[in-house]
């Protein structure tokens, strides 16, 4: 029951968090990326366009500090390349566009906020379910007596209209909803995390699963950029 109870906190904990997440990512990334293509012409848009890579890397190491949560296993931070040594201020500045991996934090900052949304949908709905149905019993019945009443759900349904089935009825409602909670908010929140596992990292080596690349440092630690 434990271990019910961690997974079912740690997922919902994920989607939830991870909106607001997905919302700041998705708005600066589309605001970087327009003014920085707006403005290429002139070569003004290139630093707009290598700070917006450099907030989505920072915006991906959090996410991948949250991945091995709820995927149960470490993954990979891929690695980002250095600017040179003795590198000049302009080639500095651009930097975290020279990295391939750079596209692809730019990428999942526009794709994982319809994702993000759908699961924090998904897991809000079937807690406020389960919630709302399990405590039906002692609401209901104020419910029931309200003058103009007409059964609810359960008549329309052809099982009656007295109280005593209005409010069981919304209680085992409930019930499913609890019954399934854990499932549906695991399967919203693999969802979440397949796509930022698939953009964001790579797969880890077996000999070294708990390390990231070039560094050797842990991969649950995040590496600003």
């Amino acid at each position: 029951m434990r271990t019910l109870q961690r997974r079912l906190t740690t997922d919902t904990r994920y989607i939830l968090l991870g909106l607001p997440a997905a919302v700041i990512g998705f708005t600066g990334v589309v605001a970087g990326v327009s003014a920085g293509v707006g403005t290429a012409v002139v070569f003004a848009g290139l630093p707009i366009l290598a700070g917006t890579a450099a907030m989505a890397r920072n915006l991906a190491d959090v996410e991948r500090v949250a991945l091995p949560g709820v995927l149960g296993h470490p993954v990979d931070r891929p690695p980002y390349r250095p600017a040179p040594a003795g590198a000049s201020w302009f080639r500095r500045v651009m930097n975290p566009l020279t990295s391939g991996q750079a596209w692809l934090d730019l990428l999942h900052g526009i794709v994982a906020l319809p994702i993000a949304l759908a699961a924090a949908v998904v897991t809000l709905v079937w807690w406020a379910g389960a919630i709302a149905g399990l405590l039906f019993p002692l609401y209901g019945w104020v419910i029931a007596a309200i003058p103009g009443s007409d059964g609810g759900l359960p008549a329309l349904l052809g099982l009656g209209d007295g109280d005593l089935v209005f409010v069981g009825f919304n209680t085992l409602v409930g019930v499913l909803f609890a019954l399934t909670l854990v499932p549906v908010v695991r399967g919203a929140a693999l969802m979440k995390a397949a796509v930022s596992q698939a953009l964001l990292t790579r797969a880890a080596f077996p000999a070294a699963a708990n390390l990231a690349p070039v560094t050797g440092a842990p991969v649950n630690e995040p590496r600003w950029a």
